[in-house]
């Protein structure tokens, strides 16, 4: 009776045993490392981002370090849902054509770039209120016939723009500015793209 006990314990303990052990990464292939500085005290901070290159959707981590002083630098986000996988439905799933394209320090923002099959999409953003927020995305995409849509989102001020037109021909089928409030301001370790129509 004890040894089904301890069989019947074990077999239920399995299952999350399996699931922690699926769930750990190997961030160790190096994709870029970007410095400038993100928190206005004249220190170039860096940005690192890297790749689990064994697991099966080999997915991204971004990290930020601030410098402290010396080229000593502390950790303070690190995020894997910001950059989508290389192989989001496994490597032998379906392709999406989205691809990661780099990470760009300019005036204090953080710019994460990516590719799409027929254009590209970039979160911006910056350091405040103790948190990376985003303060801008923007994509221009075609849906391969003929039609060209651009999106420019600045969420600091809610103003949202989307335009569309034909690329053959110049014609402008639509054009909206609305305004659209969002507070608090994501943060970059809550950003998942193409999860969200607005961002």
């Amino acid at each position: 009776m004890k040894e089904l006990l301890l069989i019947f314990s074990i077999m239920i303990h399995l299952p999350s045993f399996a699931q922690s052990g699926a769930n750990t990464h190997n961030f160790s292939h190096k994709i870029m490392e970007v410095r400038g500085d993100l928190n206005k005290d004249n220190l170039a901070d860096k940005v690192i981002i890297t790749q689990d290159t064994i697991h099966e959707n080999a997915p991204y981590r971004l990290q930020i370090f601030f410098m402290e002083h010396k080229e000593q630098f502390k950790l303070v986000v690190s995020a894997i849902n910001i950059i989508e996988p290389q192989y989001p439905d496994g490597r032998d799933g379906y392709s999406t054509g989205n691809s990661f394209s780099e990470v760009v320090i300019k005036n204090g923002v953080l710019s994460i770039r990516a590719e799409l099959l027929r254009g590209n999409y970039e979160h911006k953003f910056r350091f405040q209120n103790g948190n990376f927020e985003l303060i801008g995305y923007s994509m221009a995409n075609s849906d391969g016939k003929g039609v060209f849509t651009t999106i420019d989102f600045n969420l600091s001020t809610g103003i949202r723009m989307e335009k569309t037109e034909r690329y053959d021909t110049d014609k402008v089928l639509s054009n909206t500015k609305r305004k659209i409030l969002i507070r608090p301001l994501p943060k970059l370790q809550d950003v998942v793209p193409m999860e969200n129509e607005l961002y």
